[in-house]
């Protein structure tokens, strides 16, 4: 498992986020992110995944992560919602090792397999 600091996180692109998460899952880590990923960043990283998928070698990933919530910001920022994402923790694990138990607001309940 690879817990990676929020702080490693700032330092990247999306594009490097998304390919240090998906080198990761498919050599058969679990990576926990301390501060989780955009939206968009999430979407991007299905979308990523699925065009690597193959049978018998990466059956593509499982992504659990706490509801977002909104920075209050600015008034005008209210008006116009822009409000800023804050990162909450994100768990990413291959799809045939990590299944979701439970989730709520303050935990992430998995149950990890044993790799082949």
């Amino acid at each position: 498992m690879d817990l990676i600091s929020g702080e490693k996180l700032e330092k990247l692109t999306s594009v490097e986020k998304i390919r240090l998460i998906l080198d990761k899952v498919k050599s058969g880590r679990i990576v926990v992110l301390e501060n989780g990923l955009s939206p968009e960043e999430e979407v991007r990283l299905i979308e990523v995944t699925m065009t690597e998928i193959r049978v018998d070698e990466f059956s593509g990933i499982e992504i659990e992560s706490y509801p977002s919530k909104k920075d209050a910001g600015s008034f005008f920022g209210k008006i116009l919602g822009r409000g800023t994402n804050k990162g909450r923790m994100t768990v990413i694990g291959p799809a045939n090792q990590i299944r979701t138990v439970e989730k709520n607001e303050f935990q992430i309940s998995t149950k990890v397999s044993v790799g082949d």
